[in-house]
């Protein structure tokens, strides 16, 4: 595995020929990993909610783009997506998009809307798009991992009093879960196609800067302006980007920031909660989201 001290987007590789596919690159660290991936010769496929701010951000970027409709809160906009996505093969799975705790929020099905975007959405995503990725899944995971705690018997704060933060913490817990799961389900079944996440450190993007933050917006806001605290987003996508190209990289690993408390700084292979290495409650989260999805996530 390539040495991950002081690595930068000048080191990653050519990517002509490659298909990449990232979630919620219409800004933020999604636009940073599209644009840097674009730049380097891969098509990619800028896969957001807004297809005007989609296109907007793909004009803004060097090389081959396309935009395509996915609102990761909506399953049966997953589904749209995968039926009419041309492609048959997709070298990189970028699962980026998110929310970060807001205001208690339901999307019209009923779910609490991160557990719905960050977690449902993505797992379904990489369901139904597995078997064309020939080469990784990258799940974007957070710091917020470490606080957070899976209830496979009320994921949905239905009989919890609901706690944005705890719920954001969840989710992300859960991506990583997700991602080591895959990994040892791909093991499993003898694939060649890698699972891996990454997280951002502490990064100024817009998810700090939106008016469902309520009363904690001008909070983030002016953390976001210390550079002590806050690294930009061209830094914090870093460590996706290097998740994404090493070509080398193992599968089941997580890349993070170097510098202290991860929260800043160049990308390396990073640890993990003990409660994310909990393969029994990682198969029961992965049985629940099957149940949740509405079907079998079979890996071969």
């Amino acid at each position: 595995m390539a040495t991950s001290r002081r690595w930068t987007t000048a080191d990653i590789p050519d990517q002509t020929g490659r298909t990449i596919i990232v979630t919620g690159a219409s800004s933020g660290l999604g636009k940073v990993t599209a644009a840097e991936l674009a730049a380097k010769g891969a098509h990619v496929v800028l896969a957001c909610r807004s297809l005007e701010k989609a296109q907007a951000a793909a004009d803004s970027m060097r090389g081959s783009t396309e935009v395509r409709a996915l609102d990761l809160s909506d399953l049966a906009s997953v589904r749209a997506f995968a039926a009419d996505l041309p492609h048959e093969r997709i070298d990189v799975l970028v699962n980026n998009a998110g929310v970060m705790a807001p205001a208690e929020s339901r999307t019209p099905a009923g779910w609490e809307l991160q557990l719905a975007t960050n977690v449902l959405g993505h797992f379904l995503l990489t369901n139904l798009l597995l078997p064309r990725v020939t080469d990784r899944v990258v799940w974007l995971a957070s710091m917020a991992h470490r606080f957070g705690r899976i209830s496979l018997s009320d994921p949905n704060w239905e009989r919890r009093r609901y706690e944005r933060w705890q719920a954001y913490g969840q989710t992300k817990l859960a991506d990583l879960m997700l991602a080591y799961e895959l990994q040892r389900r791909l093991t499993a079944a003898g694939s060649l196609v890698r699972s891996v996440a990454a997280h951002p450190g502490y990064s100024a993007t817009n998810l700090q800067d939106r008016p469902e933050q309520g009363w904690q917006r001008p909070v983030l806001q002016l953390l976001n302006r210390l550079p002590f605290v806050a690294q930009p987003a061209e830094q914090g996508a870093l460590p996706v980007l290097y998740a994404a190209t090493v070509p080398d990289l193992p599968g089941g690993i997580y890349i993070g920031p170097d510098g202290p408390f991860e929260a800043s700084g160049y990308p390396r292979p990073v640890g993990s909660s003990a409660a994310s290495h909990d393969r029994e409650k990682a198969r029961g989260l992965w049985t629940l989201c099957e149940d949740l999805t509405g079907g079998p996530f079979t890996v071969r």
